[in-house]
């Protein structure tokens, strides 16, 4: 097969790509070379303002297939019949280091999914955790910075680390979570995905229910030890990007079942916490798990950068049937995360292939703006409403509304009978058995050991002892044996 022809940005042939123009054999570079400064330039403008968190990430295409009825609960129409297919593109992450970061760390993962319906695309931006550690956005962007790269030494410090937690008794549960068995995951394969928000589904008859998304691996849990996790990033560490393409690649094809928890919307104000508490999970007794559809993964993107850093995810992305809650942190990140993307890609980064819907055309009167490919046409007008048979309009909301009261303000979430910071952290840790115990408060205490100010390291013991005293008479201990050797 005859190879194409080298040619320049405009298409124009090129002579020598092994040899730069100069004056004379042993003379300066000559400005006049197009193509030196073109492939110079497009060098030095390659890479784009990566993502503050979830920056280190990997990405594959798939299907999302419903197994079960749930039309009861919504009228979205890509869960509206067993059977249905849905074509999904789901990007893992890691959340606190940068692009170049190590995959097998310590840290929460992203677990993403877009999902191309007929109706638009309905994105669902979660973690491999089902709680986070904050409650309110307004402390998110405290809270990353006190987890990235201190301003003075350029690393992860753990007096800043632990002195923001000192301060968020409500983050115990999630550095229980996060200092556990399952706080380093063994491959993106082997981890349970979760919306952690609580939102809303309503059905064709305006009936409105409160959800949680349970993505469970058909993979199983495997999870790597400290240990464990500081051999193979020593070996490998790109290991869960490889793992994810290798996988792929050999036709071993990853899955999830997705399950949610369903909460009547007239139950949420008398439950005994607060359920829109990012910080807090549904006890399964209360809410059992109802199960939906199989997610799978069966198709490697063909450009990374392409496809996977430059697939913008934003939880306000909601289709017929699918909507908000009042919780505050998700709130917080339908603005944040379509902003993050406008800045990173642009305002038109959803024309790119892989943000755009894809089983059904996006038409409104958005138009121009950097990089625009999409002008709609020389008959489309820009402005609504008009007489020239434009889009309209359907006047019936995505979802039901949610029920407000009170004057506007600054307030703290509405205290429920049994909100406490510390009850699900302690509910956690008994239900470990004692080798998880023993790793969970190792793992801790060599963290919190690092600190250099007694008063932090006093305040964190606090929180586990008031999350249950076993718990915090360990961490005591094994903290204190640390900081004496």
């Amino acid at each position: 097969m005859p190879k194409h022809t080298l040619t320049t940005e405009s298409g124009a042939p090129v002579a020598d790509n092994q040899n730069s123009a100069t004056a004379g054999p042993g003379g300066p570079l000559l400005l006049q070379d197009q193509h030196l400064l073109e492939k110079l330039a497009r060098f030095n403008r390659e890479r784009i303002p990566e993502r503050v968190v979830h920056a280190r990430g990997s990405g594959a295409y798939g299907h999302f297939e419903v197994t079960d009825d749930v039309s009861d609960l919504t009228r979205a129409a890509f869960l509206a019949a067993v059977g249905k297919r849905t074509e999904v593109f789901v990007r893992f992450s890691t959340v606190a280091d940068n692009l170049g970061g190590a995959d097998a760390v310590r840290d929460p993962r992203g677990f993403a999914v877009k999902f191309y319906t007929e109706e638009g695309n309905y994105d669902l931006v979660g973690n491999n955790t089902p709680v986070f550690f904050i409650k309110d956005p307004l402390k998110f962007p405290d809270f990353i910075h006190s987890q990235k790269r201190d301003p003075f030494t350029g690393v992860q410090e753990p007096d800043n680390v632990w002195d923001f937690w000192a301060h968020a008794p409500e983050a115990t549960h999630q550095v229980t979570w996060l200092f556990g068995d399952r706080g380093i995951p063994a491959s993106y394969r082997h981890m349970n995905g979760y919306g952690s928000h609580t939102y809303q589904w309503t059905n064709a008859d305006g009936e409105a229910f409160f959800v949680k998304y349970h993505f469970k691996t058909n993979q199983g849990i495997r999870c790597l030890s400290a240990e464990q996790a500081a051999e193979t990033v020593g070996r490998d560490a790109n290991s869960h990007q490889r793992d994810l393409v290798q996988a792929i690649e050999r036709g071993v094809h990853p899955s999830w079942t997705l399950y949610v928890q369903v909460m009547p919307a007239a139950e949420a104000p008398g439950y005994r916490f607060n359920p829109f508490d990012l910080t807090k999970v549904w006890p399964h007794a209360d809410y059992p798990l109802r199960r939906v559809g199989r997610l799978v993964l069966d198709r490697n993107p063909d450009n990374v950068f392409a496809e996977v850093e430059q697939a913008a995810f934003s939880p306000n992305n909601f289709v017929p049937g699918i909507g908000p809650s009042p919780d505050k942190m998700l709130q917080g990140r339908l603005f944040a995360y379509a902003d993050a993307h406008r800045y990173r890609l642009g305002v038109n980064h959803t024309q790119l292939p892989v943000n755009a819907p894809k089983a059904t055309a996006a038409h409104n009167y958005g138009r121009d703006g950097l990089m625009a490919v999409n002008s709609q046409g020389r008959h489309a007008k820009n402005y609504e409403p008009n007489s020239y048979d434009g889009p309209v309009q359907t006047g019936e909301p995505l979802s039901a509304p949610l029920a407000v009261a009170g004057w506007t303000g600054t307030h703290a979430a509405p205290a429920h009978t049994k909100d406490d910071d510390f009850f699900q952290a302690g509910e956690l840790y008994r239900l470990m058995s004692e080798e998880e115990k023993e790793r969970l408060v190792a793992n801790i205490a060599g963290s919190l050991s690092q600190v250099t100010r007694d008063d932090v390291i006093e305040k964190n013991l606090a929180h586990f002892h008031a999350a249950d005293p076993d718990y915090g008479k360990r961490v005591e201990a094994a903290v204190r044996d640390l900081r004496e050797d």
